[in-house]
């Protein structure tokens, strides 16, 4: 039986969902053994393949038109989609953007920030991704299976990879939410 392939990609977040993945330490070797990692942030590889994958896992809160494309394309591209972290499950701390206009978040980014000369203007070019509100991953397309916290603890994310390799479902709930 060909092991399941898994994808993975970040979007407006901190890349601590990530970082916890890696922090599984030498137990990505075991997850490596029982699935095929395409493309994700530590990987060559870029985009889910074309031809799909088994398990999609998208961290982060959609906050672009980029976002949006990205989050469609694993979409289309996975059997399962998980919600890793905070930011995709609920929006997390990036959706604090949405307390202000854009206009004011990007005059604030791009004009008034202490460190921008005196000559700061909000880029616009047709080639530039458009500013969204923030809205959590199950916004903007079906989710399967969310996995919270701030980042998710190692622990979480290996059960989770190792079930989901496995060819089961995990289960989030009591225990597994408060590991850290």
């Amino acid at each position: 039986m060909a092991k399941p392939k898994i994808a993975s990609d970040w979007l407006a977040g901190c890349a601590g969902c990530h970082m916890s993945l890696l922090d599984i330490d030498e137990k990505i070797i075991k997850i490596a053994e029982l699935a095929d990692l395409r493309a994700t942030p530590i990987t060559d590889l870029k985009e889910p393949d074309v031809t799909g994958v088994d398990v999609g896992i998208l961290e982060g809160g959609v906050n672009n038109t980029y976002n949006e494309e990205v989050a469609h394309r694993m979409r289309s591209r996975c059997g399962i989609l998980v919600a890793l972290g905070d930011c995709a499950v609920f929006g997390g701390v990036p959706a604090l953007r949405n307390f202000f206009t854009l206009e004011e978040t990007l005059r604030r980014a791009y004009v008034e920030t202490e460190s921008t000369d005196a000559e700061g203007f909000i880029p616009s070019d047709p080639e530039l991704c458009k500013p969204t509100e923030v809205r959590a991953l199950q916004d903007v397309v079906p989710v399967d299976i969310f996995v919270p916290g701030c980042p998710p603890s190692p622990e979480v994310i290996y059960y989770v990879l190792s079930e989901l390799a496995q060819g089961r479902t995990p289960e989030i709930k009591g225990e597994m939410l408060d590991w850290h």
